[in-house]
């Protein structure tokens, strides 16, 4: 069976890249923006919906963003299931 997309809400969401070292550097609306340096000191920005659940697509596309700056073997197990 092939892995699931998991049901996400913004405020996992942040937590999620909190935890891989970004920094939520504002709200606006219903959104936040996260930040954080890379060792080469390119800024890496990903801007999260803060709603209660996010749509399928939207996840999908927040981890295809962050797939640029995070390897996929390192995000995967947060945003799908085993």
């Amino acid at each position: 069976m092939s892995p699931k997309l998991r049901r996400l809400s913004g405020n996992e969401v942040i937590r999620i890249f909190e935890s891989l070292g970004f920094d939520v550097i504002s709200n606006r609306g219903s959104h936040a923006k996260l930040k954080r340096i890379s060792d080469d000191n390119k800024r890496q920005i990903i801007t999260i919906p803060l709603h209660k659940e996010i749509d399928v697509g939207t996840l999908k596309a927040i981890y295809r963003q962050a797939l640029k700056y995070i390897p996929k073997d390192q995000l995967r197990k947060y945003f799908y299931t085993e």
